[in-house]
């Protein structure tokens, strides 16, 4: 029986934040790759003339001196349940959210700043 590439999909849209990202940790360990080396060949590929990043990752490398305050916007910004964000917030570094907007991502770094989060717009 084969499943379709929409059924996968379908099946991370379901996974939580924590779910997805040691569900890639374990593909990366069974595979022997990494997902950030996937992504800078697959940027090498693309070309000579480089398009305008459009959608950016805001990844928390660290939650600093005062980690109640960085779960506290974690949750904020994520919507995720008290123990989820936690966990986020454990694991740095970690991505918090993925393929947004500029100002969406600048917006959400002050935020986890303000709250003592080191964070990196990539």
């Amino acid at each position: 029986m084969s499943i379709t590439k929409d059924q996968i999909l379908e099946a991370f849209a379901e996974m939580s934040v924590m779910e997805v990202v040691e569900l890639i940790e374990a593909m990366e360990e069974k595979f022997g790759v990494s997902a950030a080396a996937a992504v800078v060949a697959g940027g090498a590929e693309g070309g000579a003339a480089a398009a305008e990043q459009t959608e950016f990752d805001v990844v928390m490398t660290s939650f600093g001196a005062n980690k109640v305050a960085v779960i506290k916007a974690l949750r904020g910004a994520t919507g995720l349940g008290l123990k989820e964000a936690k966990a986020m917030a454990e694991s740095a570094p970690v991505a918090v959210k993925e393929a947004i907007t500029k100002e969406e991502a600048e917006a959400l770094k002050g935020d986890l700043e303000a709250a003592g989060a080191e964070v990196e717009v990539k």
